[in-house]
Parts: C-alpha cells; sequence; structure tokens
C-alpha cells in the first residue's frame, strides 16, 4: 500500500503511454526494486516466487527501462536529476560526530516524475513531525509561520483529521496497516487543538478538480504549491544539520520518502503543473 504522486508535465512519454501506462510502470519497478532489496539485505538467493514475479513483469520492465531512458536525459520533471536539497558539499558528508551516510539510501524511482510514500507511516517519523511542529510554533511569532500552519490553526481548517483518524482504523486481512500509530500524537501549547491526524489530513491535498479523469483522485493545485513548499521545508528541512538528516534517514524509510514528495512539490512548482496524488 502506498500514496502515489506524479508530476502532471506534459512530456512525450505520456502522449505515447497515457497516464495510467506510466503509473504501472512506476509500480512495477518499484516492487521489483523491493524484492531486489530484499535479497541484498538477506544476503541469500532470491526466492522461486520472487524470480518467477520478476519475469512475469520482463515485458513491463523493459518498456520502463526505455522510458526511463528519456526520463533521465530528456525531462525537466524528473525528480532527483533536477531538484536536491542537499549541496554537494554537505549531504550526509560534514564533519559532525556522530554524521553517517544513510544505510539504506532511497532508491530513485524507474519513471522519474513519479513517486510513493509507502504505508506504513513509521511511528518515528510521526514523533519527529509533531516534534518539529511544536519546535516551529514555539520559537516562531505567528506572523511568520508557513501560511499552511496558520489554516490549521485556524478553527474553520479544513483539516480537521477525520480522513487520518478513519484510516488509523483501517487493518487490511493481510494485516497491514496505514500508521503504525494507533492513536495520533497530541501537540500542545498554540497548537494544543491540533494531532498528527490534522498534519496528515494536510498533507494528503485536495479532491482532484478533474473529478479523477487523470487516475488520480487527490491534487496539490498549482495555486497550492508554493505554500505546501513551505510548509514542508520548513518541518522537514530548515535548520537541520546534514547529521541530524543522516539520523532520519537510518531511522526509516518514511523521512526519505516524503523529503522526495517535498522536492517533487517544488519542482511542480517551478514547472507550473499539478502535482496528482491517490
Amino acid at each position: 500500500m502506498s500514496l502515489e504522486y506524479a508530476i502532471e508535465y506534459p512530456c512525450e512519454m505520456r502522449r505515447l503511454y497515457g497516464e495510467q501506462t506510466l503509473r504501472a510502470l512506476g509500480r512495477a519497478g518499484s516492487l521489483v526494486s523491493q524484492i531486489v532489496n530484499m535479497t541484498l539485505k538477506n544476503d541469500r538467493p532470491p526466492s522461486e516466487e520472487s524470480v518467477r514475479f520478476t519475469t512475469e513483469l520482463s515485458k513491463e520492465l523493459e518498456l520502463s527501462e526505455r522510458v526511463a531512458e528519456y526520463c533521465r536525459t530528456r525531462c525537466p520533471a524528473h525528480i532527483e536529476q533536477n531538484f536536491d536539497y542537499e549541496s554537494d558539499d554537505d549531504e550526509f558528508g560534514c564533519e559532525d560526530e556522530g554524521s553517517n551516510p544513510p544505510q539504506e539510501a532511497p532508491r530513485g524511482e524507474t519513471i522519474g516524475c513519479l513517486g510513493r510514500i509507502r504505508y506504513p507511516i513509521e511511528a518515528r517519523f510521526e514523533r519527529f513531525l509533531a516534534d518539529r511542529a511544536l519546535l516551529l510554533s514555539d520559537t516562531l511569532p505567528q506572523e511568520q509561520w508557513p501560511n499552511l500552519f496558520l489554516i490549521l490553526v485556524d478553527p474553520e481548517s479544513p483539516f480537521d483529521g477525520e480522513v487520518t483518524k478513519e484510516l488509523r482504523r483501517v487493518t487490511t486481512p493481510e494485516g497491514l496497516r496505514f500508521f503504525e500509530m494507533r492513536t495520533p500524537i497530541s501537540l500542545a501549547r498554540k497548537t494544543a487543538k491540533l494531532t498528527t491526524d490534522n498534519l496528515f489530513d494536510l498533507l494528503a491535498g485536495f479532491a482532484a478538480s478533474d473529478n479523477g479523469a487523470s487516475g488520480y483522485q487527490r491534487e496539490l493545485p498549482v495555486m497550492a504549491l508554493s505554500d505546501y513548499a513551505e510548509f514542508l521545508e520548513a518541518i522537514l528541512i530548515n535548520d537541520l544539520t546534514p547529521s541530524e538528516r543522516a539520523r532520519l534517514h537510518n531511522q526509516g524509510s518514511t523521512y526519505a520518502q516524503f523529503l522526495r514528495f517535498t522536492k517533487a512539490v517544488r519542482l511542480a512548482e517551478s514547472l507550473g503543473v499539478r502535482l496528482l496524488m491517490d
């Protein structure tokens, strides 16, 4: 299970194959990547089931690689190729004590304008999110808060946390969950009426303006991208040292996935296109 997103850039690959095919290719590449990573992590040959599954996807993977070549060399919507918050000098490479490279750096998506945030959302990341929101509210005067944070604390905020609250209750027949934590974290002081449910409702964006014609049911519209980028950067990036970022990467995968999502938001803003979500 994952939240999938796409920068809606009108490239040649979208014209040739359409959104649904690109999305299916990206999903196939992601599944095979997970199989490869698990095989390497366990340091043993892939299982017969894994080999069979990968073989069944061979045609999709072949087409995916052809599309990926275009993405890497010609598309301005490729997230890793065209946007990075880390400079060459400090990407997990500072001399701070305790700063080490991530043990499992996130693999890029095969289709460079696509991405996903995998469930369940890790408890460590949710605690980090709550701590950073509290730090922001405690250290900045309210007039300097990101616009979206001001909307969150407004009594009429549309991000009431109800959607996330429902997701927390879901456990699939296979035992999968959307969130590791069964209850949200309550904030305090100036943000005492908020919980992390409100934060995740905000990050889920808005109902798609085309009623899902693209295949995605949610979106960040162009007019909202700047505010979302500002909010995400304030929570996930600003004032964190390279050693702190390295520690967050090492603690789990959710932080890296939300960091890539933040890059996608900022890149979509620069291109003047929607970020689609589902």
